[in-house]
C-alpha cells in the first residue's frame, strides 16, 4: 500500500517496496495506491481506503499489509482492527531482512539494537487488551498497565546493555582505524544504493569472495580487503559497507553508526550506482543524503555506474570516464566528480577505475591533496 502525498519521491508502482517483500520472504499478489494532501490521523488512509483494502484483501486471501511509508504505533493499531489483519510499514520490514542478514556479531548487535528501539514505540499497541481491565479496589488502571512498565522497563534495560556492547566494538574499529593511519595506509570505501553491485565490484577488484546476489541488502558487515595496485607499487584497503535505501530508518542509520563510520573515515569513496536504472538520479541523492547524515559528504568520490553489460550497445556512453554533476542533498549547490562506466560482472571498464585509483593513491603518497567535491555556481 502507497499513499501518494505529494512527494517527488513517490514509487507509483511499489516496485522496491514488492522486492523488500520479496526479500523478507513475503509475496505480493496485490498493490494499492491513494493521493492525500496528508496522512488520516487515525488510520493514515482514511476509512473509506481502509474498506476497500479490507474487501480486497480478502478477496484475494491476503494475510498482511505492507505500507510503503513508516506508521504511527496508533496508526498500526486502528489500521489492524479495521482491517482485522497484520499491518506493518516500510520501517519494520527493513529491519526484519536487515535480522535476516546480519552475518557478524556487530551487525546482529546493531540490528537488536534498532529493533528494540522500533519495538519499544509499540508496546501499547502489543498491551491494550489489558489496558481495557479493572484492577482491584482502590486501583486504578489494570493489569496491562503493569505489564506496558515491565515491558518498558526490559526493553530499556536491553538498549542499555545493546548500546554498552556497541561501544566496545566501535573502540576496536577505532584503535583499527589508528593502526592503518599510522602505516599510512590508503583507506577507500564502497557506498551506494543497495543492489547496485557493490559486493560484486568488491569481488572483482580485490579478488575477493564476498557474498554477492541480485537482491535487496544481500550483504550488512562490513568486509576489508587488500587491493594491490601494481601501476602505484602499493596495495590500499578496500571496504565493502550496507547499502543504502530511500528512507532508511533512522534507528538503523543510528544503530549502524560503527560500520558506516568507515566510509566517513575513508580517504576515498567508490559510489556505485545501477547504471540500468531507471531512478538512478534519485538513487544518488538519497546516498548523498545518508553521507551527509554519518558526516562522510565531504569525503572524495567516484562516481561509479556499475551493470553496464545490462544496457543495449546502442545506450553505451561515448566514452567510459567523465564528469559528472550531482545536486547537493540539502542545498541549491552542483558538485562535479569523476565518473567512469564498468560492469563489475564482465570486467569492462575496470582498467580506467583501477587508473582513477591509481592516480588517487599516488597523490596521497606524495603528500598532495586529494580533490575534494568541486562546488559549480
Amino acid at each position: 500500500m502507497g499513499v501518494d502525498l505529494g512527494a517527488p519521491n513517490f514509487d507509483h508502482t511499489l516496485e522496491e517496496l514488492g522486492l523488500l517483500a520479496q526479500t523478507a520472504g513475503m509475496q505480493p499478489i496485490e498493490r494499492v495506491t491513494c493521493k492525500r494532501r496528508a496522512p488520516d490521523a487515525a488510520l493514515f488512509i482514511g476509512s473509506g481506503k481502509a474498506d476497500e483494502i479490507k474487501i480486497l484483501a480478502s478477496q484475494v486471501g491476503a494475510t498482511e499489509v505492507l505500507f510503503d511509508q513508516s506508521l504511527s504505533p496508533a496508526q498500526q493499531r486502528n489500521l489492524e482492527r479495521h482491517l482485522e489483519l497484520p499491518v506493518n510499514d516500510r520501517t519494520l520490514l527493513i529491519l526484519e531482512i536487515f535480522a535476516q542478514r546480519a552475518r557478524s556479531h556487530e551487525g546482529k548487535l546493531q540490528v537488536e539494537l534498532a529493533r528494540l528501539q522500533y519495538l519499544s514505540t509499540r508496546l501499547v499497541r502489543r498491551w491494550s487488551h489489558l489496558e481495557r481491565q479493572t484492577g482491584g479496589a482502590g486501583v486504578r488502571g489494570g493489569p496491562g498497565e503493569k505489564q506496558i512498565e515491565l515491558d518498558k522497563r526490559m526493553i530499556g534495560e536491553s538498549i542499555k546493555r545493546t548500546k554498552e556492547r556497541l561501544s566496545k566494538v566501535k573502540k576496536q574499529r577505532q584503535t583499527q582505524r589508528r593502526q592503518r593511519e599510522r602505516r599510512n595506509s590508503f583507506n577507500i570505501s564502497l557506498v551506494g544504493y543497495t543492489n547496485a553491485g557493490k559486493s560484486t565490484l568488491f569481488n572483482a577488484l580485490a579478488k575477493a569472495k564476498a557474498y554477492a546476489a541480485d537482491q535487496l541488502f544481500a550483504t550488512l558487515d562490513t568486509t576489508t580487503r587488500q587491493l594491490y595496485l601494481g601501476d602505484a607499487n602499493r596495495s590500499v584497503a578496500l571496504s565493502d559497507t550496507v547499502g543504502f535505501i530511500r528512507d532508511l530508518p533512522h534507528g538503523l542509520v543510528d544503530a549502524f553508526a560503527a560500520t558506516l563510520q568507515e566510509a566517513a573515515d575513508a580517504d576515498l569513496l567508490l559510489h556505485v550506482v545501477d547504471a540500468a536504472n531507471p531512478n538512478y538520479l534519485e538513487q544518488i541523492e538519497q546516498v548523498q543524503r545518508v553521507l551527509e547524515e554519518i558526516g562522510a559528504a565531504g569525503v572524495s568520490q567516484i562516481l561509479v555506474f556499475n551493470k553496464l553489460d545490462t544496457l543495449e550497445k546502442s545506450r553505451w556512453p561515448l566514452q567510459l570516464s567523465d564528469m559528472f554533476e550531482i545536486k547537493d542533498a540539502f542545498s541549491d549547490s552542483v558538485k562535479r566528480v569523476q565518473r567512469v562506466f564498468v560492469s563489475a560482472r564482465t570486467g569492462d571498464g575496470l582498467p580506467d577505475l583501477r587508473q582513477l585509483l591509481v592516480q588517487h593513491a599516488a597523490m596521497r603518497l606524495t603528500g598532495d591533496t586529494l580533490p575534494s567535491l568541486e562546488v559549480v555556481d
